[in-house]
């Protein structure tokens, strides 16, 4: 959570999952407007969903290394974080609660720090890495790519209708920090980095 920041708690109730109401093609926003599922805000948010259930996947291989304690609770932090974002994203700018959780430039901040501290201990990349050197690598690497997905939808979105700002801030510095937690994890592990060789390929 944000320093200084108390969000209300949720009020949900998932005692019936399906209600046949999307069969149609449509689902509610946050404020009960009705929208096609193919619409960008949709396609925004679901993606961020997406995304969500990449860095769960990393986190639980974080998990069975110990190695790995420090990055295992940032993923999880940053869980908590993508469903905030999901929230607001869900929520037309004239709905969204004064208390509604969200991501802030705090939370950006605290990115880039974590950037800084995992980018430290590694060598300077003279070539492009490929994913590979083990599983919690690969698994952060397919986070990042949707992460750079979900911020370009978010950039299309924000062109027809209001996004906050540190929407596109935060997914564009948390696709910086899975590169470099990648990169992190495979140093912590001691599995070997994979760099892009040009002349590798069948031509």
């Amino acid at each position: 959570m944000s320093e200084g920041k108390i969000y209300h708690a949720p009020h949900v109730a998932l005692n019936r999952i399906y209600t046949r109401r999307g069969d149609g093609g449509q689902t509610s926003l946050v404020g009960g407007q009705r929208v096609g599922k193919d619409a960008l805000r949709i396609e925004c948010y679901g993606t961020v969903d997406e995304l969500n259930s990449f860095v769960g996947m990393a986190r639980f291989t974080a998990a069975a290394d110990s190695r790995l304690d420090w990055l295992e609770a940032i993923l999880l932090r940053v869980q908590h974080e993508l469903f905030n974002l999901g929230s607001i994203l869900a929520t037309l700018p004239e709905d969204v609660h004064p208390k509604q959780p969200r991501v802030t430039q705090s939370e950006i901040d605290r990115l880039e720090r974590e950037i800084d501290l995992a980018n430290e201990p590694l060598s300077g990349l003279r070539s492009f890495v490929l994913p590979g050197g083990s599983r919690i690598n690969t698994e952060l690497h397919a986070a990042r790519t949707v992460c750079r997905r979900a911020e370009r939808i978010a950039v299309a979105l924000a062109k027809e209708e209001p996004v906050p700002a540190e929407t596109i801030g935060y997914l564009n510095r948390l696709s910086d920090a899975l590169f470099v937690w990648s990169r992190w994890a495979n140093f912590a592990s001691g599995a070997p980095e994979v760099l892009w060789d040009p002349n590798h390929g069948a031509g």
